[in-house]
């Protein structure tokens, strides 16, 4: 009996367990682009000790060597074949989350519309797994949560089990479901559980306004005597559809010394711009369960505010004012649009990661080329990496992206957003540098 006999006599079609055909061949990009897809292939190469079974995985699914995959609480299982056409069983084992850690999710998740909105969305937003995480319960893997049982026989993570784990990343991205389902509970059973809860919860509160109707009420006197006391809530401000037009203060009077009457009519509407923002976040629905928007530093705020194209003179400013001259703030703004306060950490910050951060980047980089492709010859400095002899670098980020640069008038310029995979990264650098040349 062969494998994948074998295999479908255990009974891949019995409830509780989810079977996904074989996925295609996939040829350069990030095989992870939701954040929890990234998550699950970080907890993978955190856990592997050798970095070859890592990069031959990673071959065997870009390849399609994976064959239909099932997933069952706390199990992931397909056949892997390699590249002799030999047949492997292969087995990913992550511990299920206990039933009154369930409970307590459950109960946090009907208490938020959002979290179920999303779920049905498709999505996992990250502000859930942090509100599961502070209920003491980990959705995502950690390091040493993947274990795994392969017929080749090796004790650690195999080239056919991190195959497997690149191959259910790529399932994640479509279908957040696929990881509650190996933490233990699938999708069927999760909505008939939210939906038994949201019932319980309306037919409570049914009851609770009832009971509020036969409470006694307050004499009118006792009521109007505390209409000082207890005043009433104000009601909330309405939505602004667009910022006010900011004053002219030109004209009249003329301005103090060293007072640029453009600059801060800028400022102004700058101010009237973030104004409006701020309030239409304060009255969405969303307001209660998004984190607060990082505070910026004056030289971070400088860039943000060059960004609006405010004219010549208050960039320069601006420059002065943060330590650039107008070269560096040009490109600071570049770095800002393609990635916020990451891209211009990326821009201004040289870093040495730690040595096992680097190994592990090291090893990614290496991965960027198949077999029997041309690969250009790396100086490595820090977190960055440099082609010898040419004009292109890659840089490694804080938040574990990668970063295009190009050398532009001496000086390294952003070429492109960042990736979570070093092959993504440099084929939007080749394909810029082959798009110039024609």
């Amino acid at each position: 009996m062969d494998l994948g006999q074998e295999y479908a006599d255990e009974g891949g079609s019995a409830a509780g367990e989810r079977t996904f055909d074989a996925l295609p061949a996939a040829r350069g990009g990030a095989f992870a682009r939701s954040w929890w897809g990234q998550a699950w292939l970080k907890a993978l190469e955190d856990t592997a000790l050798d970095g070859a079974q890592l990069k031959l995985g990673r071959r065997h699914a870009r390849a399609g060597a994976v064959g239909a995959v099932t997933v069952r609480p706390g199990r992931i299982t397909a056949v892997v074949q390699d590249r002799d056409h030999t047949r492997h069983r292969s087995d990913v084992l992550l511990p299920q989350v206990g039933a009154a850690d369930w409970d307590r999710f459950l109960d946090m998740v009907a208490d938020r519309a959002g979290h179920i909105a999303a779920l049905l969305d498709r999505d996992m937003p990250p502000v859930l797994v942090e509100d599961a995480a502070a209920a003491g319960i980990e959705l995502l893997p950690g390091i040493g949560d993947l274990e795994s049982e392969c017929s080749c026989g090796a004790w650690d993570h195999c080239a056919h089990s991190t195959a497997l784990c690149y191959q259910l990343a790529r399932l994640l991205d479509q279908d957040p479901f696929v990881l509650l389902l190996v933490r233990g509970r699938g999708e069927r059973e999760l909505l008939d559980e939210l939906q038994a809860r949201n019932a319980a919860r309306a037919e409570a509160a049914g009851e609770d306004a009832a009971a509020e109707q036969l409470r006694p009420g307050v004499p009118a006197a006792e009521a109007y005597a505390a209409r000082d006391i207890l005043p009433p809530l104000p009601a909330a401000p309405p939505p602004v559809a667009a910022p006010g037009t900011p004053p002219v203060l030109g004209g009249g009077t003329p301005p103090a010394p060293g007072v640029a009457v453009d600059a801060l009519e800028f400022l102004i509407g700058d101010a009237a711009a973030r104004a409006q923002r701020l309030l239409a976040d304060a009255l969405s629905a969303r307001h209660p369960h998004d984190p607060p928007p990082p505070v910026l530093t004056p030289a971070q705020d400088a860039v943000r505010l060059a960004a609006g194209a405010p004219g010549e003179a208050i960039c320069a400013r601006l420059a002065a004012g943060s330590g650039r001259d107008a070269r560096g703030l040009a490109l600071a703004v570049r770095a800002w649009e393609l990635g916020g306060t990451a891209g211009l950490a990326v821009l201004e910050e040289d870093w040495t990661p730690a040595p096992e951060t680097l190994a592990r980047a090291t090893d990614r980089l290496a991965a960027a080329w198949e077999d029997g492709e041309p690969r250009p010859r790396l100086r490595a400095a820090g977190n960055r990496w440099t082609v010898v002899g040419g004009g292109a670098q890659l840089r490694y980020g804080r938040d574990g992206r990668w970063w295009p640069y190009r050398r532009e008038d001496g000086q390294w310029a952003p070429a492109g957003p960042a990736s979570d995979d070093p092959a993504g990264a440099w084929a939007g650098l080749t394909a810029e540098s082959a798009e110039s040349a024609e």
